[in-house]
């Protein structure tokens, strides 16, 4: 077999660990180290995969006097598994028990905010097995609650940012009657609110961007009486996460934020006051943002966005024509 780069740094931790100097503890946390660092930005599932064989051989080592280590090597490959893609369920599952195993040790031998960020990544997995049928939203949501009051906006906004997000994704992910659909949106709507008081386009743009587009996306189809009303907050939030989603930078997220733009603008009267006299201003530049976004969705192999993009572009031309 051919040895790969990731190859060789399996073997640097493997070799390491033999060492006569070290402790078994050091050598453990030698193994949790070089995992967590082939974690950071893989280019492809390879480095996840050896981060996941080395955690492996972290529990092999851990004996019941290291049980912080053991729990740290099982939230490690926890959050390696999970970020491996896959059409089954099969490693979000095996996620889950890493996790669920993790968490009554960390609970009593770590800091809250490693329980905190235990309890946000076990959300995540429950929120991933959603589509297989193996987990609900309510408990990704409880999950993502527990880890909210360590993860508070004034201490660690980014990680409130990022829950109340999930929370509100969660949230409108979820099967409800006629009659609850009202109250899911709107209370979307307020986890999204929540964040962006912590969450401020200077100090946190990357958030920020994300939550003003994702509030506007839940301002659009928020069920009221008020639908102009909300479509021009929707408008206004997609502005804002356009002062960083650049087609240079961030290409996908801004044919996201751009198409979603878009589609507000083509439900909105040109004029508020007069609505009888149509919106042909509004469809022209709707036309425009769907043609870039459609544009940026093919040169980056977004096929599918493209095609709904492609579809929105054709009822427009219907609508001009009309």
């Amino acid at each position: 077999m051919t040895t790969t780069f990731s190859d060789l740094n399996v073997k640097a931790a493997l070799n390491a660990i033999e060492s006569d100097t070290a402790t078994l503890p050091e050598k453990i946390e030698m193994l949790i180290e070089m995992a967590a660092g082939l974690q950071k930005k893989p280019k492809n599932s390879q480095p996840l995969e050896d981060a996941i064989f080395l955690y492996r051989r972290g529990l092999e080592l851990c004996s019941p006097d290291y049980p912080l280590l053991k729990a740290r090597c099982l939230s490690g490959m926890g959050t390696a598994l999970r970020t491996i893609p896959s059409e089954d369920s099969v490693l979000l599952l095996e996620a889950k028990t890493a996790y669920e195993t993790a968490l009554p040790i960390l609970e009593e031998h770590a800091s809250p905010e490693e329980v905190a960020e235990a309890q946000m990544n076990l959300g995540v997995v429950i929120q991933g097995l959603v589509p297989f049928r193996e987990g609900t939203m309510q408990a990704a949501i409880q999950a993502y609650q527990k880890a909210i009051r360590v993860f508070n906006g004034e201490s660690y906004p980014q990680e409130y940012a990022i829950l109340q997000n999930n929370i509100a994704i969660a949230y409108l992910s979820m099967p409800l009657t006629p009659e609850g659909e009202e109250m899911r949106q709107a209370m979307a709507v307020q986890s999204f609110e929540a964040a962006l008081k912590w969450v401020t386009l200077i100090d946190h743009p990357s958030e920020y961007a994300m939550l003003q587009n994702n509030l506007a996306n839940a301002l659009q189809y928020l069920p009221s009486t008020h639908r102009v009303e909300n479509n021009l907050r929707a408008l206004a939030a997609y502005d804002e996460a356009l002062k960083v989603r650049t087609s240079q930078d961030t290409p996908i997220e801004y044919a996201n934020t751009i198409s979603n733009k878009a589609n507000v603008l083509f439900n909105l009267p040109d004029d508020i006051e007069h609505p009888e006299k149509g919106n042909r201003s509004n469809l022209l530049q709707a036309k425009i943002y769907y043609q870039e976004a459609y544009k940026l969705f093919s040169q980056y192999g977004q096929w599918e966005r493209a095609e709904v993009v492609e579809n929105a572009l054709r009822e427009i031309e219907r609508e001009l024509e009309s």
